[in-house]
């Protein structure tokens, strides 16, 4: 099975780390609340200094376990991956159902040269499959590959 590229293990780290900046201005307004307030069993700084510590600790364990626990592998007749720290799914995309292929690669994932691919199959729920953190050129080949089998199977 394949690998995703190591550089995604930094795309995700600097992703976590602006979601988390997203409710730090939260925390530290709360802390600042309760600080002023009456209340005089409040700890300043706790609820701020909770989240620097479960940030820092999300932020530096999470990409690494995602990144060691993500395969992914085009076979014969279909695309099988399999993911997941917690709840490990494995996940086959059947060649032929597949509808459309994109790849995708927003601003951080382009500065590190890696890309997702994504599968779009019929049908109604989860119909979207995601390959994250594949080199760009490795996700066009991939692409490639999967819309030549499909354009030579529906004829």
């Amino acid at each position: 099975m394949e690998v995703l590229d190591p550089a995604v293990k930094s795309v995700w780290t600097i992703k976590s780390i602006l979601r988390w900046c997203i409710l730090l201005p939260v925390c530290a307004t709360v802390d600042v609340t309760f600080f002023f307030s009456d209340n005089t069993t409040f700890l300043p700084g706790l609820w701020t200094g909770l989240l620097i510590i479960t940030c820092s600790v999300w932020t530096l364990i999470v990409p690494k376990l995602r990144y060691r626990f993500w395969r992914y592998e085009l076979r014969e007749e279909d695309l099988f991956a399999i993911r997941g720290i917690w709840n490990r799914v494995q996940t086959i995309v059947p060649l032929r159902r597949i509808q459309h292929l994109d790849v995708a690669q927003d601003l951080i994932e382009g500065n590190y040269d890696v890309a997702r691919l994504v599968v779009h199959t019929a049908g109604t729920r989860s119909t979207d499959v995601v390959i994250p953190g594949l080199p760009y050129e490795e996700a066009v080949r991939l692409r490639d590959t999967v819309r030549d089998f499909v354009a030579e199977h529906m004829d």
